[in-house]
């Protein structure tokens, strides 16, 4: 590993806040109601002090590992800070998994406690927290929740904060978050505050952040992009967060923060343009947008109005841009600069470089990882300080993860332009192979499909089949009236059309599927991050496939 200096570690950084800027007002958090809760440095560290000398007095072993299964809000930090300044391990929990993925992860990873925060669904979600589990319930937890777990308020009531600063290693473990599991179950991968620490570091130098940066706090903590963008960025710049309330208040809360940083998946970056569109015409936009004077004014209030006028680097990632999405962005006068990274690098392995037009591309290597592409199979594979210690519990796991030199196995494979920038080409195991042998990459597809407005989300499928199909998750709104459905039908074949005429001859989709039941986090079909989960899709699908193929239409609708 890397030299890290001691005063970059996560615990160091707190402390470093707490003497130089103890009143600064660095988290604001709704609390309901149009109320907003503010924290300053101090307050931050006298809370996380308190429930760390709690957690000390409870006698579990140094190292214990302990749950945190709360939406993001400003005690899903303090509960981080104070898990480590106790001695303890975090394990970070999506607020959105069912009951059974909940005990699944923390029976294995042995977790002796868990904060219980704000939720929606905790009725069915419950049962997956043992029974004789301790937990305490952050402020905004569920009612239910509240009534049967101690208090963080009452706890901080009461508790004499620890003293002094408590040091952890660089290279103690700090933190196992379990993967998301688009292909399968999750593995909890294993960092420590040294690879954190790294991170963050390495996050600056691709993207300059300073103290004066305001950012939205909103995907998942769980997530590896949010835990080292927000939290750990937040550490080692001091930056201010903002925390969104809710689905129904994001537009406001986005607007309330007006951040200067802001990063978000590719399905949202798409339904940002979609509302954009459905107040204003894509032909008449782009009009506006080439007289001179009049582009600067409707770029101001396009931008205004969704809370991002004062963003000053734009990023995507989690999944692959649409280079149209990209470009169409860059008109409005707000270029996205995409990184590319998975949860056992810390999200840290390429990103374009702000001020540069590098779209259809993650950028180059970023400073301080290795990579390379394996001649016979094109993955990427690379290193880093940021790398993790492994998977929990699963050391064959953690040595198939590497190559017998010590670089990590990706699964994406890429290729490299004149200018050294990485295309992502497609996943190794997303490819499939047709009944006349040849392979198909469903990610550049997928790209081209996704841009129709109607379409929510998509996949194509099609191992063992002639060709293979598409299958689209419709917007609700796409189908409201025979009407709309004629007319979407009619826009489908002619979309349809469109991208096979730009495929190779193997690569072109039979039919087009319409599916009118949404994919959701809640049943199954995406991850928390919006990643189409694909084994949920092809066993709920896979055996229709063949039926609609010899259905004979290039446009099926189906539930």
């Amino acid at each position: 590993m890397a030299e890290i200096s001691g005063d970059s570690l996560p615990l160091p950084r707190l402390y470093h806040w707490e003497r130089t800027v103890p009143q600064r007002v660095i988290l604001t958090q709704p609390v309901g109601g149009g109320q907003l809760q503010h924290f300053t440095w101090a307050q931050v560290a006298d809370q996380a002090r308190r429930m760390a000398a709690w957690l000390q007095a409870q006698g579990w072993e140094p190292g214990s590992r302990i749950g945190i299964f709360s939406k993001n809000c400003a005690w899903w930090l303090l509960s981080d800070l104070a898990i480590w300044m106790a001695g303890h391990v975090s394990v970070p929990l999506y607020p959105t998994l069912a009951a059974d993925s909940i005990r699944l992860i923390l029976d294995h990873s042995g977790a002796r406690a868990c904060f219980i925060g704000k939720l929606d669904g905790w009725m069915s979600m419950r049962r997956g927290i043992p029974d004789d589990m301790p937990c305490v319930c952050l402020p905004l937890a569920p009612a239910d929740a509240i009534a049967r777990y101690e208090s963080w308020d009452a706890i901080c009531a009461r508790q004499l904060p620890m003293q002094g600063e408590v040091q952890r290693r660089a290279d103690e473990l700090a933190t196992v978050i379990y993967t998301s599991g688009t292909t399968g179950r999750p593995k909890g991968v294993m960092h420590s505050f040294g690879t954190l620490a790294w991170a963050a570091q390495a996050g600056k130098k691709q993207v300059p952040r300073f103290e004066s940066d305001r950012v939205l706090s909103y995907l998942p903590l769980a997530h590896v992009a949010e835990r080292v963008l927000v939290e750990q960025g937040w550490l080692a710049t001091g930056m201010h967060i903002y925390f969104a309330e809710s689905l129904e208040t994001f537009a406001t809360d986005l607007v309330r923060a007006r951040p200067t940083l802001f990063f978000s998946v590719p399905r949202l970056w798409v339904k940002f343009q979609q509302g954009v569109l459905t107040h204003m015409p894509a032909e008449r936009l782009d009009l506006l947008l080439r007289i001179p004077l009049v582009g600067r004014v409707v770029r101001k209030k396009i931008l205004g109005a969704l809370g991002l006028d004062q963003c000053r680097v734009a990023g995507g990632g989690a999944a692959p841009m649409p280079l149209a999405l990209l470009q169409w962005y860059r008109r409005l006068g707000l270029p996205i600069n995409e990184a590319y990274g998975m949860t056992e690098n810390l999200a840290v392995s390429h990103c374009t470089v702000p001020g540069l037009n590098q779209e259809g591309t993650v950028g180059p290597v970023s400073e301080g990882v290795e990579a390379r592409i394996d001649p016979v199979t094109s993955e990427i594979q690379m290193r880093s300080p940021g790398l993790m210690l492994g998977y929990y519990k699963e050391p064959e796991l953690t040595r198939e993860a590497f190559t017998d030199d010590g670089w990590l196995h990706t699964g994406d494979k890429a290729e490299i332009d004149a200018q050294k920038c990485w295309r992502i080409t497609g996943r190794i195991k997303d490819q499939f192979k047709t009944a006349k042998g040849k392979y198909v990459a469903p990610a550049h597809i997928e790209d081209r499909l996704c841009m129709h407005p109607a379409i929510e989300t998509c996949m194509v499928a099609g191992a063992n089949l002639g060709q293979p199909l598409g299958l689209v998750s419709l917007l609700s709104t796409a189908y409201d009236t025979e009407a709309a459905q004629r007319q979407l039908v009619a826009q489908m074949r002619a979309h349809l059309d469109d991208i096979n005429a730009r495929l190779d001859p193997h690569e072109q989709l039979d039919c087009l599927v319409l599916l009118k039941t949404p994919w959701t986090v809640d049943n199954g079909f995406l991850t928390p991050t919006l990643k189409v989960k694909r084994i949920r899709v092809e066993e709920a699908y896979g055996p229709r496939f063949e039926e609609w193929v010899q259905a004979g239409s290039r446009i099926v609708l189906a539930e």
